[in-house]
């Protein structure tokens, strides 16, 4: 399989921008062990090590794109200075801020592009001390806006509704929805960084091209989630336990 050639303009830009992502040219890999930015999100991001406070001000010096990745396994946990395996979804963020320390150290900030597949690698080599890859873009064919909107409405009336709106985060879930300057397609993007301590469900939701497939499962998600509350409903009648929260 080759890597798409040429450029993909992306309109998910913070700043009302087009970006540009070009595809006929290897992105840098930054890889953590789980899923840390979605399209539409945004991540902040610490480059203390040599090889990355490379990779910010070699990208820097170009269109200021990053590949965030996410290792396969768990070889990262020893090998994690060599070249442990990847998975091969990521997600292209662009650099919107940035903060060069006086040892050389970055404070970024990115903006999620899209996602896109890794076609071939290149390890490290002289000079560069970080991977790169080849990269073909994912889920560009996105549904219109009257497609995606019943789904939004079923996310929204499940917010709206107990146990759901005893979620700490229900308030501000509910407030982007409500916001239609948000599109639903953004909006499913956003959902999908949400789930907290769900790295599976977070890398499932980053490889799934197709957007009606990530508005299903992120339905199916919080219905989950509603189901379990409720059936947790009659222990919360007792006394929390010290230490203990719901949330």
């Amino acid at each position: 399989m080759r890597a798409r050639k040429g450029p993909y303009d992306s309109a998910m830009s913070a700043r009302g921008q087009t970006i540009r992502v070009d595809f006929g040219r290897p992105v840098p890999l930054f890889p953590l062990h789980v899923v840390t930015l979605m399209p539409h999100a945004r991540l902040g991001l610490h480059a203390f090590e040599d090889r990355y406070k490379q990779l910010v001000s070699e990208a820097l010096d170009g269109p200021g794109q990053i590949a965030m990745a996410v290792f396969a396994g768990t070889t990262w946990r020893r090998e994690y200075h060599a070249n442990p395996p990847l998975r091969p979804a990521v997600c292209v963020g662009q650099i919107i801020e940035h903060q060069r320390l006086p040892d050389g150290r970055y404070n970024l900030q990115l903006h999620g592009i899209c996602r896109a597949r890794i076609v071939e690698e290149h390890p490290p080599e002289e000079g560069r001390p970080y991977r790169t890859a080849e990269l073909e873009p994912l889920g560009l064919d996105m549904p219109d806006e009257t497609e995606l909107q019943p789904a939004r409405t079923r996310l929204e009336r499940l917010l709206t509704q107990a146990p759901m709106t005893d979620l700490r985060d229900s308030a501000g879930l509910l407030e982007h929805i409500r916001n239609e300057d948000i599109p639903t397609a953004a909006l499913i993007e956003l959902f999908s960084s949400w789930f907290p301590g769900e790295p599976e469900l977070k890398y499932r939701l980053l490889s799934e091209a197709d957007a009606m497939r990530r508005v299903r499962i992120i339905e199916g998600e919080f219905t989950r989630l509603r189901d379990l509350l409720v059936r947790a409903i009659p222990q919360r009648q007792v006394e929390t336990p010290k230490g203990c929260c719901w949330n």
